[in-house]
């Protein structure tokens, strides 16, 4: 990494953070892991599934292309949320069969995901803030969270205050120092804990799903730390890592983890 290319990707620094797609293709090709974060809602149904037992690949599109990818891997394509089968909404993951294949198309958490290429990544939200920073911490030591955030009608990056605050919980337990936007982000959850669900239910985004009568997705995602589970993305798909004991200790060098 050029000396110039320094102030960008936040080199000073083990824990780094910065939104969406330009945030995956700075921080991934120079950190040993990258975090996801997208709260409403790919990653938190992720982990729903995930926890279930299933294998859940990400999809950049919800066209034919997701429906020709769902029939080559033999998994289910999940659809819009209300209509019958798994969706976007993680409580359509509940009675999930342990082993199913899910595709799960997402504009904003599945696109990051497949951004990250080499780079090992997790799918991080506030139900798994624990124990995705407890697994990540231990394969290396610089470590990029990435809050998706949404889109405006025009395609455009909408910083989303769930994601913020998402990121924020597992940064704030990330060891190691912080640049300014990853204690900033820290800092956002520590003044929202004690009424987290309610400026979640009360955010843009929550408001949304409201009102298309999701509040229990909203009032699913906001349960701090809920979930033992960590989902790491591994061969296409999102699984069920080891952890903690088959992953290597903090500085030692990173590797894949079958």
């Amino acid at each position: 990494m050029s000396t110039g290319a320094a102030w960008w990707t936040q080199a000073a620094f083990d824990v780094v953070c910065e939104w969406g797609e330009p945030g995956v293709s700075a921080l991934a090709p120079v950190c040993d892991g990258v975090i996801i974060v997208d709260v409403l809602s790919f990653c938190t149904t992720v982990d729903a599934a995930v926890a279930a037992g299933a294998s859940v690949y990400p999809c950049r599109w919800r066209d034919h292309r997701a429906v020709e990818q769902a029939g080559a891997l033999g998994a289910v394509l999940a659809g819009p949320r209300g209509g019958p089968g798994f969706s976007l909404s993680p409580l359509s993951m509940a009675g999930v069969v342990p082993g199913t294949r899910i595709v799960l198309p997402s504009p904003n958490g599945a696109t990051l995901s497949l951004m990250a290429g080499t780079t090992l990544a997790w799918a991080g939200c506030l139900r798994n803030a624990a124990a995705v920073a407890a697994a990540a911490s231990r394969t290396g030591r610089r470590l990029a969270v990435i809050p998706a955030g949404e889109r405006w009608a025009d395609g455009g990056l909408r910083p989303a205050l769930e994601d913020w605050l998402g990121a924020g919980a597992i940064i704030s337990r990330l060891p190691g120092s912080r640049s300014p936007e990853a204690q900033a982000a820290a800092d956002a959850f520590a003044a929202a804990r004690a009424d987290l669900a309610q400026r979640l239910r009360q955010s843009a985004s929550g408001q949304e799903l409201i009102v298309r009568g999701y509040a229990p997705d909203v009032d699913w995602a906001a349960q701090v730390d809920a979930s033992t589970t960590v989902s790491r993305l591994v061969a296409g798909a999102y699984r069920a890592a080891p952890w903690p004991d088959r992953l290597l200790p903090r500085g030692n060098t990173p590797v894949a983890v079958a």
